[in-house]
């Protein structure tokens, strides 16, 4: 009795390029981008390479377009938070949570950002400095906003904020077992903000001066009426 050879199921274009996608990041991972090998990546998605061939010409190309979407995931994560509130504390507890969650996720694909082995490819690092560069200006421009500091001064908060975030987030991974995420969470943010409420917001600002003018505008119609 002959055995009928095995076929690999057909998939939607789309849905393979997602599968080999999460394959790849499996692998590299587990292996580190120069440990991972083609034919490990389509063990792990259950193709044959000539498959993995189709989609993706090469292993660096699989690593790059697996970074641009984590980039991308981060940058969102961000920005939803960044405008999830007016409030300027909720603001930077909201931004902190976001680098927790991307860094909590199932699968660990941060790593292919923070923890990145290739980051010697011009592609790669100008993919994860333009990642950087794009949440400081972000995060600074909000700060600027609440706060009324000059631009130069938002800017380096800004990068530290982000900075902190992240080194706070993965460093969490090692206690995950004992501290859960949204209370690791929020002790980064309550460091974070005990640095940035010495800088009044602007709607404290604007309270302030309201309040001056109707303390000066009582004394005035105090004396007039004297």
């Amino acid at each position: 009795m002959t055995s009928t050879p095995h076929r690999v199921q057909r998939l939607p274009r789309a849905q393979r390029r997602a599968q080999l996608l999460q394959a790849a990041q499996a692998v590299f991972v587990r292996k580190g981008y120069h440990a991972a090998a083609m034919e490990d990546i389509a063990d792990e998605a259950g193709v044959s390479k000539p498959v993995l061939y189709q989609h993706f010409p090469g292993k660096l190309e699989l690593y790059l377009a697996l970074l641009e979407s984590e980039c991308d995931r981060l940058e969102s994560l961000v920005l939803e938070a960044l405008d999830s509130t007016d409030d300027h504390k909720e603001r930077v507890y909201a931004t902190i949570a976001a680098f927790f969650e991307f860094v909590g996720d199932k699968g660990e694909a941060f790593r292919l950002v923070f923890e990145s082995d290739l980051t010697g490819d011009s592609r790669v690092r100008h993919r994860i400095d333009a990642l950087e560069a794009q949440l400081g200006d972000a995060i600074s421009h909000r700060i600027a906003q609440d706060t009324g500091l000059p631009k130069s001064f938002s800017d380096l908060l800004g990068v530290t904020l982000a900075g902190m975030s992240q080194v706070s987030a993965r460093a969490w991974l090692a206690h995950s077992a004992t501290i859960p995420q949204a209370d690791a969470a929020l002790a980064a943010g309550h460091l974070a903000w005990r640095g940035l409420s010495s800088y009044p917001s602007q709607a404290t600002l604007r309270g302030a001066a309201g309040t001056e003018a109707g303390e000066g505008g009582a004394a005035d119609g105090g004396d007039g009426g004297a």
